[in-house]
């Protein structure tokens, strides 16, 4: 569904990554801006850096969606054709 929104795998890995930075950032300006002390800055770093893992997930996904192709393309591959093509048939759909 994403794929078809036109997200692709690059935004999911970027996002990832300014994940972390936001992660660092929050953390670094909550221990300095706030006198709550550094608690609440862990907090907010743990919480927005477990964004991540979410975002590199979604862009794996979306990249093997790109590669092997939809459900689509599964139920009408047979072994001929991907053989000769050089690649492996899906097992998904048996």
């Amino acid at each position: 569904m994403l794929h078809r929104m036109g997200v692709r795998p690059g935004m999911m890995y970027a996002a990832g990554v300014a994940s972390i930075g936001l992660s660092i950032a929050s953390w670094i300006s909550s221990l300095t801006m706030e006198k709550a002390g550094m608690d609440r800055a862990d907090r907010w770093g743990i919480f927005i850096g477990e964004w991540a893992p979410t975002f590199f997930a979604m862009g794996l996904a979306l990249r093997i969606e790109e590669t092997h192709g939809g459900v689509e393309a599964r139920e009408t591959e047979t072994p001929e054709t991907t053989y000769t093509e050089g690649r492996m048939p899906s097992r998904a759909g048996v």
